[in-house]
């Protein structure tokens, strides 16, 4: 089930952002972002047991509005037991619906894993042709100037939902 990260997700959200930000595969978030940036956050939950709030958090994404027509999909993260089981693919696709209910068309990626999102119709993009209010993020980051992630962009206009 997808639903919207709540207060009592942020924690755990952050120990598997950190887990694969260990491992150089994602940009890792401080907790005071992750709190600052919930309402940017979808998590996909597994119920365990009969109590309502006893849920595992298989992954989460969220979704950043960047500029008019302009959003990005940042930390996208699936549980490794989770992996090829289509959880990154419906994250995204609730992403991309939310894009389009605020009417964004336009949402790109700056990602280690770019086969994954081309696969789900993103297409590269050279990062100057993002705006510069994009790398507001990118100059507090320990890799700026030397990024080595990919630039992808998805468009309503190429693709359908």
């Amino acid at each position: 089930m997808i639903r919207n990260a709540r207060m009592g997700d942020i924690k755990k959200i952050y120990k598997l952002l950190q887990y694969y930000a260990d491992k150089d595969l994602l940009l890792g978030r401080s907790l005071s972002s992750l709190y600052d940036q919930l309402r940017d956050f979808s998590v996909y939950v597994e119920e365990q047991g009969e109590e309502p709030d006893n849920q595992k958090l298989v992954g989460v994404c969220a979704l950043h509005i960047c500029w008019e027509n302009l959003a990005e999909i940042r930390s996208l993260a699936v549980i490794d037991e989770y992996h090829g089981k289509g959880v990154g693919r419906q994250l995204i696709t609730k992403a991309l619906k939310e894009a389009d209910s605020y009417g964004i068309t336009r949402i790109f990626t700056l990602t280690y894993q770019p086969e994954f999102f081309r696969k789900l119709g993103f297409r590269d993009i050279d990062k100057s042709e993002l705006p510069h209010k994009v790398w507001s993020d990118c100059i507090n980051c320990s890799k700026f100037p030397d990024c080595n992630e990919e630039a992808l962009i998805w468009e309503k206009i190429h693709n359908i939902l």
